[in-house]
Formats: C-alpha cells, structure tokens, sequence
C-alpha cells in the first residue's frame, strides 16, 4: 500500500466524512476507490486499528471485492495478527492464485514475523508478475532493511522511486540507508537527475534538498527547498522541511515564517505549533512560546514535546513547582525519553522533593544507562545530600556501564577524596589520568578547595606529557 493521490486535501475530505460517518453511526457508504484511499491514508499514518475498522466497513459493502480482502489481510499482518492475515490471504488465493497482490501480502507477513529472506522471495515473485510496479519494490527495500542489509534496501527504493518519486516514505527510507552505508554523497546523481529529467518538478527538488541536508550542506540545501517552493508555493512538506534547515542554523525567525507555512491555511498541524512554540523558546520570548505549545496541546492533548516545552519555559521562569506539573505529564505520555526524567529530576529536587528526585534519576538510568549526565546529576544529588557512600556506589555503577569515559572516573576520584578514602581515590585518579589527562581540570572544577592537595598535585604532574 503506498499513499499516492492526485489531492491529498480531497482524500483528507474522505477521511474526515467516514470519521463523522463512524462516530454517529450512521451507515457508512463510499465507492470502492474512496474505501482504498481511507484504508491508505490510515495505513500510511500507522493508524491501523482504524484501518482495520474501514477494510471492515468496505467488505460490508464490498463483500466480494479481492482488493479488500487483500487490504484486510495486509492490515491484520501490520497489527501483528499473524494467524488471521494468513487465513485470509490463503482464502484470496483460492480464488485468485495468480493475483500479484497475493505474493505482496504473503511477503509483507513474512516481513513483520521477522521471516526476512521468505519475505523477499515473495516480493520477487510478486515483482516478476508485476515488475512496473513501485510498491512491490519499495516493500523489498523494506523488507532488506529490516534484514539490516541497507544495501540491498537502497538498490530497491532506488527502484521504486525511479517508477514514482512522489513515495515520500521510500525517500526517507532510501535517505537512511544510504547514510548508515556512508554512501549518501556518492548518491547525490541519483536525486539529480531527477531534476535533469524534470526541472520543473517540485518533488525532485525537494528530495535533492533533503539529501543535502542530510549531507549538513545547508546553503545547497535551502537552495533546493527554496526552488520546490518557487514550482509549488503550497507544498507544505518542502516549507517544513525549509524551517527545520533554518532550525539547523540557529536562524528561528525564518524558521517561524516557514513553519507558518507548512498547513493549509487555517488548519494548522499539532506539529507546526510545537515547532513554532520551540523557535520563540530559543528566542526566550515565553509567552508566545507558550501560546503555540498550548495551541499544540489544544489540537493534540497527547503531544508530550509541546507538555516538555511548556516545562522548560516554567523551568526557564524559575516556576519550578508549575514546571514539575507539565514535566511529569511528558513523561507519563512519552516514558522512553531522558530528557523528559532528567528535567523532572532537576524540577524536583528544586523544590525539595528529594525522594521524587532519586526516583525520576532512577527511571533515567533504565531509559538510557548509557548516558553519563543521568549517573553525574544523580551522584551529585545524593553527595550534596551528604550520602557519600550512595554517591561513590552509584558512580562504581556508571562506570561498570561505561569504563572509558574518563569524567565518571575523576568524579569517583572527588568523592573518595571527600569521604577521606585517599588510597582508593589516587588509584582511581590513575585510572583517569591514563584514560583522559586533560579532563584533570574537572576535579577542581567540582572541588577547588582540591587544588591545594600536595599529593594529588604531585600525582597529577607524573602523568603530565
């Protein structure tokens, strides 16, 4: 399934009458083109509980309709609803053996159940019998990514955007693989010649800017959004795309202006306002910033970047106790992130909730036990607290996880020194003095008082270069 319509606004026009439809239960009639474009659309956003609600509207309607019940199968296979999908695709090809479409879905069971090189036989198989078209393609480009053979992928998103370079998905997909291979400049001809076949083409300009981008060629970059937008003054994904370059360079008014571009007039994304909301925050202009988040929230209730952003305009206002609200919110919608548990963990302890504090560092340390910040802000909490022991442990910790980083090293160093454990301090000192000399400097940055210490001077200045 691949979302490839003439008018998306028509088709959101659909979308729309079918969820009203829906909601008020009245019975639900579309022709058999409008049911695919609904089944798309939501298959296209990962909606697919949805999806699967209107594959379920359209074989009531449709009930002999090969295309749906391939649809359906597709959407029970991407719910994770093995058994099902393949009943209903063996039932299909029963009665249409020779249907490419019956290979696709097989292929695309096989993709999700992590059954990777049964997943590309079928997509083979289904492109011999149908090789002009781009969606088997591109699920064979998927299905080799999955399989981490990023290669392989390009070749086939390669393929499918040469048949139709509107597939959005498929460039970002082909944009990722050709950027973990290290092969992306190298590819920058293939998005080229795009344009050499069709200057006037504000899709391949597009693409080529994003490419750019990716390679951090910001100038060439915005010279090709600015051309996709010169052909198409509406296209709202280039406008975006623009303002997240402008984002890039730090330069937020022209950003504002582009992301104000990038909805249809008077309907603007959940999206657009966060990103609108985050400029004026690096602008320190709060109150407009806070507007656009709460616009956000508003459209959205369950946009834990625009909650973040409300917390760190309070955090930034020193409204702390408000903050902690906007900042525990985040993370309940949004659990996995660790910058959402360290800011709550400042916010906390603030205010003097320590315990909240130790519990919010906690929980970072199991979203990202690799990160340094987490095990240095938690230490510092609990030797300020006067637990030196709990600091000393929670640092042995951290540098069980990440032996070479050296700044976890020189912090254990102070806090052996401060709990007068001297023996143990210089052995770890050793420790990251081999590991980093340079960032010696940090141990007087935490404790200056240290720089009188004869010892460690001397200790220090054997490892000099």
């Amino acid at each position: 399934m691949n979302e490839n319509f003439e008018d998306r606004d028509e088709v959101l026009d659909t979308v729309r009458r079918f969820e009203r439809m829906v909601a008020q239960n009245e019975p639900v009639f579309f022709d058999l083109a409008d049911f695919e474009n609904i089944i798309d659309h939501y298959t296209s956003n990962t909606q697919y509980d949805q999806a699967l609600q209107a594959c379920e509207a359209a074989i009531a309607q449709y009930p002999f309709s090969t295309e749906l019940l391939i649809d359906r199968s597709q959407v029970l296979a991407m719910k994770g609803e093995y058994t099902a999908a393949s009943t209903q695709i063996e039932n299909v090809a029963q009665l249409d053996p020779d249907n490419p479409d019956v290979a696709v879905t097989r292929g695309i069971i096989a993709t999700q159940k992590g059954e990777f090189a049964e997943a590309v036989a079928f997509f083979l198989q289904a492109s011999e019998r149908a090789p002009d078209r781009d969606d088997i393609y591109f699920n064979l480009g998927l299905a080799y990514q999955s399989w981490q053979k990023f290669k392989s992928a390009a070749k086939y998103y390669k393929k499918s955007l040469r048949l139709n370079s509107d597939n959005d998905v498929a460039i970002q997909e082909l944009l990722y693989c050709l950027e973990v291979t290290s092969r992306l400049e190298e590819h920058l001809p293939f998005f080229q010649r795009f344009i050499d076949d069709d200057p006037y083409s504000a899709v391949a300009w597009y693409n080529l800017g994003q490419a750019h981008f990716r390679l951090n060629q910001v100038e060439k970059a915005i010279a090709a959004f600015d051309y996709a937008l010169l052909i198409d003054a509406k296209f709202y994904e280039a406008h975006a795309y623009l303002a997240s370059t402008y984002v890039s360079q730090e330069r937020y008014r022209d950003a504002i202006a582009e992301f104000e571009q990038s909805y249809p007039e008077g309907q603007p994304t959940p999206e657009a306002l966060c990103n609108i909301g985050e400029c004026h925050e690096k602008l320190r202009e709060w109150d407009a910033s806070r507007r656009f988040y709460q616009k956000a929230i508003d459209l959205e209730p369950e946009m834990d970047e625009a909650w973040f952003g409300i917390g760190i305009i309070l955090n930034e206002q020193q409204r702390y106790f408000e903050a902690i609200h906007f900042f525990r919110k985040a993370v309940t919608i949004y659990a996995e992130s660790v910058e959402y548990w360290l800011a709550l963990a400042a916010a906390e302890y603030q205010v003097g909730n320590i315990v909240s504090a130790l519990e919010a560092y906690e929980k970072a340390s199991e979203v990202a036990p690799d990160s340094k910040d987490v095990w240095l802000n938690w230490s510092i909490l609990l030797y300020e607290q006067g637990n030196f022991q709990g600091a000393i442990d929670l640092m042995r910790n951290a540098i069980e996880v990440q032996p070479a980083e050296a700044e976890l090293h020189y912090r254990l160093c102070a806090y052996l020194l401060a709990a007068g454990r001297y023996r143990e301090a210089y052995e770890t000192l050793e420790n990251a003095l081999t590991l980093d000399f340079d960032k010696h400097r940090l141990l007087f940055e935490y404790f200056p008082e240290l720089e009188s210490q004869k010892a460690l001077a001397r200790l220090i200045d054997q490892y000099r270069k």
